[in-house]
C-alpha cells in the first residue's frame, strides 16, 4: 500500500481530470489504495500533479458521485473501496452540461416518444387526416380553438372560441401581439429582468421598453404606477407565474393591483403565461381578473415540449381576434396543422395533462437535487419550476464566472440577456435540458465548486 497517493497521469487521453479518476480506480481495483485510506488535499495534488485546483475538485466530485471516495467537511476525502462500484464514467460523454436552454426535461414517466408514434399513427388513419396536411387558418382550425378553450378553461373559466387564438408558439405571438398593439416609439413596460425573446421582438420594432422594479413577489404595482404616469405606456408585457428569469409568483393581491393600474391608465396587459400549468396551485392568472384588456399566452414548450410549436392566444375581444390573426398570418402563415391536431387530441383523452404532470414531478425531483447541491448560495426557485436564479457570492462577476464556467463545459445565461439597464451579478440556471438526474448532480455540483472558491484561486488552462 501507497503511503501517499502521488498518481501519473502524463499521457492519458482525454480531460485531466478523468486521468485522475482513472488512476484513483486502477490503484483500488489494483489493492495499492484500501478502504479507509486518506488522499491528499487538493491542492497538494494539484501542485504534485502541475494542474490547476478546478480540475482536481472536478475529479474529486466525480469520484465521489461514481462512489470512489467518501468526503467529510474538516477531514478530508478517503478511499471507500471498489468492490460495489460500478464502472467509472461520465454522465455526459462530452463533459458538458448544458444550463442555457430553459425547457422542459422530458423524463421516462412522460412517455412522450410513445404518445407522439400513438397519436400519428391515429391522426393518419382518421376521416380528414389529409386535410390536415393543408393550408390552415392563420387563427387556426375551430376544432383546435375549441380544444384549446376546454384546457384554458381550468385556469381562465369559459371561453368564447372567436376570443382564442393558435398559433406556432409564443414568440411568433409575441411579435404579432406587439405588432397589433403598439406603434414604434410606444413605451412598453417589462420587469427590470424580462425574457430575452421579448425584448428581441420590441427592439426590431421600435418600441421603447420601461423597466419596471420587481422584488421577491415579482412586479411592484407602485413601481408600474409610477412608470405610468411618466411614461404614458400603451401596454404591460410579464410573466406573473414562475417569472423567467427570476421565478417569482404574483400573488392573488398583487395580480389585482396591476389590473387595476393597467385599467385606470388605458395599457393593455400582455400575460406571457408559459409556465402558469405547472404549479397546481398557481394564482388565477390575469386574464381572468382583467380579460378585457389582458391578452394572455399559453405556450406548450414550456410544459410538454417546444418540438410542437404550439401556443394558444386568448384576446380582449372579437375585433382584437381579428387584428391579431392578419398579424400571424403574416409573421408566420399559421401554426402546425399536425401537431396542433396531436395536442387537441391529447386534451381530449387526457394525455396532455398527464404529461404535464410528469414533467412537474420530475422538476420537483431536480429542484431536490438543487437544494441538496446548491446549499448555502443565494438561489431562487420553485418546486415546479425547470430553472432557478443565482445570485453569485463575492467576489465573483458574472462575465469572468461564465468565461470559467465555460471552461468547465457548463452553459449558463448572464443576466445581461434579461436586464433592461443594469445587470446584477447573477446567472440564469436552467434544469430541463440535462438528459438525467445523474447529469443535473454533475453539473450542479461543479458548479458548486467553481463558486466555492474565489476567482484569483483558479487558474484555468486551455
Amino acid at each position: 500500500m501507497m503511503e501517499v497517493w502521488s498518481p501519473t497521469i502524463a499521457g492519458d487521453a482525454g480531460p485531466k481530470y478523468l486521468a485522475i479518476v482513472k488512476a484513483l480506480a486502477e490503484d483500488i481495483r489494483a489493492g495499492r489504495l484500501l478502504p479507509g485510506v486518506r488522499l491528499p488535499p487538493q491542492r497538494a495534488l494539484a501542485k504534485h500533479l502541475n494542474v490547476d485546483l478546478t480540475t482536481v475538485t472536478r475529479a474529486f466530485n466525480e469520484a465521489r458521485r461514481t462512489g470512489l471516495i467518501d468526503a467529510t467537511a474538516g477531514r478530508g476525502s478517503f478511499v471507500r473501496g471498489f468492490a460495489q462500484q460500478a464502472e467509472v464514467r461520465r454522465p455526459n460523454p462530452s463533459g458538458s452540461v448544458d444550463f442555457s436552454m430553459n425547457m422542459p426535461p422530458q423524463p421516462v414517466a412522460a412517455r412522450l416518444a410513445e404518445r407522439m408514434a400513438v397519436g400519428l399513427s391515429r391522426l393518419a388513419g382518421s376521416t380528414g387526416f389529409l386535410d390536415r396536411m393543408q393550408y390552415q387558418d392563420g387563427a387556426g382550425n375551430m376544432a383546435d380553438r375549441a380544444a384549446a378553450a376546454h384546457w384554458l378553461g381550468g385556469r381562465l373559466g369559459p371561453l368564447p372560441v372567436q376570443r382564442l387564438l393558435v398559433a406556432g408558439g409564443a414568440q411568433v405571438v409575441l411579435a404579432a401581439v406587439l405588432a397589433a398593439i403598439l406603434k414604434p416609439g410606444d413605451a412598453l413596460c417589462v420587469p427590470a429582468l424580462t425574457y430575452p425573446g421579448l425584448r428581441m421582438a420590441a427592439e426590431r420594432r421600435g418600441i421603447r421598453l420601461v423597466p419596471v422594479a420587481c422584488d421577491e413577489e415579482g412586479l411592484d404595482p407602485d413601481g408600474f404606477l409610477e412608470s405610468c404616469k411618466a411614461e404614458r405606456p400603451r401596454a404591460l408585457y410579464l410573466v406573473p407565474t414562475l417569472d423567467n428569469p427570476t421565478t417569482a409568483t404574483l400573488p392573488r393581491a398583487r395580480r389585482e393591483q396591476i389590473a387595476g393600474v393597467a385599467r385606470s391608465h388605458g395599457v393593455a396587459i400582455i400575460e406571457d403565461d408559459a409556465y402558469g400549468a405547472l404549479p397546481p396551485d398557481a394564482p388565477a392568472p390575469i386574464a381572468s381578473l382583467a380579460g378585457d384588456i389582458t391578452w394572455h399566452v399559453a405556450t406548450l414548450s414550456k410544459c410538454v415540449s417546444p418540438g410542437l410549436r404550439i401556443a394558444y392566444v386568448v384576446v380582449p375581444g372579437t375585433n382584437e381576434a381579428v387584428r391579431l390573426a392578419a398579424e400571424l398570418r403574416a409573421i408566420n402563415m399559421m401554426a402546425s396543422p399536425l401537431t396542433a391536431a396531436l395536442a387537441s387530441q391529447w386534451i381530449a383523452e387526457g394525455e396532455l395533462d398527464a404529461i404535464v404532470a410528469a414533467i412537474r414531478q420530475e422538476n420537483g425531483l431536480r429542484q431536490a437535487v438543487v437544494r441538496e447541491t446548491l446549499q448555502g448560495l443565494d438561489v431562487r426557485a420553485h418546486s415546479y419550476g425547470h430553472h432557478l436564479w443565482l445570485r453569485l457570492p463575492e467576489p465573483w462577476r458574472r462575465g469572468e464566472f461564465g468565461a470559467h464556467a465555460r471552461q468547465l463545459g457548463l452553459s449558463v445565461i448572464l443576466s445581461d440577456a434579461f436586464s433592461v439597464g443594469p445587470a446584477p451579478e447573477a446567472i440564469r440556471v436552467s434544469l430541463g435540458a440535462a438528459s438525467d438526474a445523474e447529469t443535473l448532480r454533475y453539473g450542479l455540483s461543479l458548479l458548486a465548486t467553481l463558486l466555492a472558491h474565489p476567482p484569483g484561486a483558479i487558474t484555468m488552462v486551455v
